[in-house]
């Protein structure tokens, strides 16, 4: 048993019921520039929650078995060494990436960037108003990529919300210089069909190719048209950022008829999620393979060509998995973790009514090589630790913490807060640290909690979505060796050999 290093005990929850162009960006000091935040990129509203509910989360908290509203409590082994709470940018946080000294951190209505040489002491170095949900994050040499998936005027930082319908409406990939840290510069903008939901990058000597992620296709989107069955490529020069441009757009899913080749969804498979493109990809160049999450399918694929991915092996979950949403190989590249985000984000998916097995992560062996090498399962990991049915909660993103011989990962769950396990085991991971705040609202179900939790350089690095960026240590022999591990940057979907 993991102990808290404060003084509420908490206790697992057994019976919790129900549920461009051209264009300089705005660097904000003190209070926003020309453009403001748009209410179109907003989270969902508040949802509000039966009273027996309310009243059951009022109770738990009394009795102990879930921390209070803000309260923070952590395993022994984890220290909360910094928090800094948003500042002009009050969007959804969003997520993180990393060079040198710097953090990136995503933003609904832009980005922030911090100076962490004293991880227990950040500072804001720049904020960027750029409003365009989601603001998916990368950073590659002095080039900084920018996800834009909601429907814009155009694209440029001052945008508004426009109809989807409406053919003069811009999504796609930004492009920033960032040589400057303290004065990023826009750059380049390349629209993509259905937006840019997530991305990955591929870093070469001269260019950068992206992957854009994106799904949900509809017949009245002049520029999202089903079927939307693969990815967009974008190649960008790194001298001439400015001529970045779409490339390709492979299909991964090949099928007959309007809705590709994917997984169908309901009726066929009900409560799963039709596939309509991927919802993101995690790259692993040392191998020349890739990991696609993919709405209702898992792929694995090769990239040994960049510019035209090919599938080598494909697996669906029509039990327990509602939406693929991310994935991370092991060190070694004979696993992969993929994430099931049920509910879309915004659901109390973490308690006894949905079970350890929806809304987790699904850990699969690669076995075999090459192009014979296939997506095996083995078992599913899920945070023990129920929570409230006001908090949201399901597995999201994270990374590798870099030890050798051993498969150890630290991972964000929204308001289920940060938990680090291990799956070196395949068929039985188990946590072996923890941290979380309590809900935000005992009332009603509130977006928010870690959107993003990254291992860098001897610190975990969290990004809250409504509380703000937090820093925290983990001191535990398990994970210790991980601190002589030193990158000089750090794009998760672009994961590194970290022994090479």
């Amino acid at each position: 048993m993991i102990l808290l290093s404060v003084s509420r005990t908490r206790r697992r929850r057994l019976g919790v019921a129900a549920a461009a162009g051209g264009l300089l960006a705005a660097l904000l000091t003190a209070a926003p520039a020309a453009a403001i935040p748009d209410p179109g990129d907003s989270p969902a509203a508040a949802k509000d929650v039966s009273r027996s509910d309310q009243a059951e989360a009022r109770a738990a908290i009394r009795s102990g078995e879930i921390p209070g509203q803000d309260e923070i409590v952590h395993s022994a082994n984890i220290e909360h060494v910094a928090h800094i709470p948003k500042d002009v940018l009050s969007g959804t946080n969003s997520d993180l990436a990393f060079q040198g000294k710097y953090a990136f951190a995503g933003n609904y209505d832009g980005f922030r960037i911090f100076d962490i040489s004293n991880p227990r002491s950040p500072k804001t170095v720049a904020q960027v108003l750029c409003p365009g949900s989601q603001n998916d994050i990368s950073v590659s040499g002095n080039l900084l990529f920018l996800s834009t998936d909601s429907s814009r005027s155009d694209s440029s930082c001052n945008s508004t919300t426009q109809p989807a319908t409406e053919k003069s409406s811009w999504e796609g990939m930004k492009v920033f210089d960032i040589s400057d840290k303290r004065n990023p510069r826009y750059v380049a903008a390349v629209e993509t069909a259905c937006g840019s939901h997530t991305h990955t990058l591929v870093p070469e000597r001269k260019n950068v190719y992206i992957y854009v992620s994106s799904y949900s296709p509809n017949a009245a989107y002049p520029d999202c048209q089903p079927p939307h069955d693969g990815i967009s490529v974008i190649k960008v020069p790194r001298k001439a950022p400015h001529k970045a441009a779409l490339v390709g757009f492979p299909v991964l899913f090949p099928g007959e008829g309007p809705d590709g080749g994917g997984n169908p969804g309901a009726p066929t498979n009900p409560g799963v999620s039709k596939t309509t493109g991927c919802h993101d990809i995690t790259v692993l160049p040392s191998k020349d393979l890739a990991a696609g999450a993919c709405m209702g399918d898992g792929i694995l694929f090769s990239i040994k060509d960049p510019e035209r991915p090919r599938v080598i092996d494909r697996v669906q979950d029509n039990v327990n998995f509602a939406f693929w949403h991310s994935a991370t190989f092991n060190q070694r590249a004979d696993k992969v973790v993929f994430t099931d985000e049920l509910g879309g984000g915004g659901a109390a998916t973490c308690n006894a009514e949905i079970g350890p097995n929806r809304g987790a992560d699904g850990i699969y062996d690669i076995v075999g090589k090459g192009d014979r090498s296939k997506l095996v399962f083995r078992s599913y990991y899920k945070i023990p630790r129920h929570q409230a049915d006001t908090e949201n909660c399901v597995a999201h993103n994270g990374s590798l913490i870099p030890v050798r011989g051993r498969d150890l990962m630290v991972q964000a769950w929204y308001q289920g807060g940060i938990s680090v396990w291990d799956f070196t085991n395949s068929s039985k991971p188990k946590e072996i640290a923890y941290f979380e705040r309590g809900p935000l609202s005992t009332d009603q179900i509130v977006t928010g909690g870690s959107w993003s939790a990254y291992y860098y350089n001897g610190y975990i690095y969290s990004n809250d979505i409504a509380k703000g960026f937090d820093v925290l240590k983990i001191d535990d022999k398990r994970t210790d060796p991980a601190r002589w591990v030193r990158m000089q940057e750090l794009n998760v979907q672009t994961q590194p050999d970290y022994f090479d």
